[in-house]
């Protein structure tokens, strides 16, 4: 079940992919604010009970709509119930389009375009940046969404899967991604006008840290298998460190190695930036970088060739599985 899951969302979403601002995310963004609101009062408890409560209802909706199709319609229900999960949680799409775009704009020698998608897209400015910086932000930034949009939802999903939990993996890591961000902007005012507290955000942060190091780690490995394995083992162990995210600088200094380039240095400032403290601490942790050859625009291929490799690997394991499962 959960190999044609899988293969089955990421086709119908390479096909019709979900805009950026479909109702789904509205609709867990209002959920968000709203148990917030209702529950957290800036103590550490109410911070973790807000993170629970955000989290875990739409994963156990999930699992019980999934048991309920699965006891009395069948196991095609529950494949389709899955399906339109993943679908909606899963895929290359989301954030693709940014990487194509400015990839298009620098193969046409349009840096000043580049660097205004890139600014749109991170939100940052990007005015000041030569090319080679454009182009590794662009694929650190489009690594990084691979993994969260992609390979930590995969991950989850075909653990807890094969131990009967159907699409519980996916809702949670999906909406603890989603919490992780849209909690994190409490210093500025959402448009209800809710700053959400300090211990909401820092409960947010562990957690999500928790959710991502095993998948971190899986599409780290993932890359060191299908690309240079020596040296993208040789960046986990010795450069992941370079990088502020722990789990993210795992995956970025396997990147750097497994397709030999530079990856990491100074981080892009937020436009909306409201604590130069935080600012200057991500700068002097961000501020090495991993060895190899000068990000340019080639390496975009490359980039693209790595994840989908990675992709075709994690599939025929995921299908090896579910034989295997069946079979037993």
């Amino acid at each position: 079940m959960s190999f044609f899951s899988i293969f089955l969302a990421l086709v119908i979403e390479q096909v019709r992919p979900l805009s950026g601002r479909h109702f789904l995310l509205d609709s867990l963004r209002q959920w968000a604010s709203w148990v917030a609101r209702n529950v957290d009062a800036g103590q550490k408890t109410q911070g973790w009970l807000t993170w629970t409560i955000t989290v875990g209802a739409p994963a156990l909706l999930a699992l019980a709509v999934h048991w309920l199709l699965a006891l009395t319609l069948g196991w095609v229900f529950a494949v389709a119930w899955n399906v339109a999960l993943l679908y909606a949680t899963l895929g290359f799409r989301q954030f693709s389009h940014h990487f194509t775009d400015i990839r298009d704009a620098l193969e046409d020698g349009n840096e000043t375009l580049a660097r205004e998608l890139l600014a749109q897209w991170q939100q940052v400015d990007a005015s000041a940046l030569p090319r080679s910086e454009i182009v590794r932000h662009v694929i650190e930034h489009s690594v990084i969404d691979a993994h969260r949009h992609v390979f930590g939802v995969f991950f989850w999903y075909a653990v807890l899967s094969v131990v009967g939990l159907g699409p519980v993996g996916a809702v949670v890591y999906r909406v603890a991604e989603f919490t992780s961000r849209f909690w994190a902007e409490s210093r500025t005012p959402h448009q209800d006008g809710q700053i959400f507290s300090d211990s909401l955000t820092q409960a947010t942060a562990q957690a999500w840290h928790a959710a991502d190091w095993l998948p971190a780690r899986a599409t780290a490995l993932g890359f060191a298998i299908v690309g240079s394995f020596e040296d993208a083992m040789d960046g986990w162990r010795n450069h992941s460190q370079k990088f502020p995210n722990d789990n993210d600088g795992v995956i970025l200094a396997a990147t750097a190695g497994a397709i030999h380039i530079q990856l990491g240095g100074a981080a892009l400032k937020h436009a909306a930036a409201l604590d130069a403290e935080l600012d200057s601490a991500e700068e002097a942790a961000g501020s090495g970088s991993t060895p190899g050859r000068v990000p340019e625009v080639g390496h975009f291929a490359q980039v693209v060739g790595l994840v989908w490799r990675t992709v075709v690997m994690w599939l025929v394991l995921v299908a090896l599985l579910t034989l295997a499962n069946v079979l037993g």
